[in-house]
C-alpha cells in the first residue's frame, strides 16, 4: 500500500491556512454577536401595564421593599 507523502512545508502550510480560517470565522462570529447585543441594548421597550404596577418603598423598620 503506497503511503501519501507530503513535504513538511506543505503540511505546515495547510495547518496554518486551516488555523487562519478558524480564527477568521471566530472573529466574524464574535463581531456578529456583539452587534446583536448592542442592537438589543438600543431598543426601547415600552411597558404596557406600567400604570397598574405598584410603587415600591423601603420600610424603615424592616428594610424590605413594600408596595405603596
Amino acid at each position: 500500500m503506497p503511503t501519501f507523502l507530503l513535504s513538511p512545508l506543505v503540511k505546515w502550510s495547510l495547518a496554518t491556512l486551516g488555523g487562519a480560517m478558524v480564527v477568521h470565522w471566530v472573529v466574524k462570529e464574535a463581531r456578529r454577536i456583539n452587534e446583536e447585543l448592542e442592537a438589543s441594548k438600543r431598543v426601547k421597550v415600552r411597558i404596557r401595564d406600567q400604570e397598574n404596577r405598584p410603587t415600591l418603598r423601603r420600610d424603615p423598620r424592616t428594610g424590605e421593599y413594600r408596595p405603596v
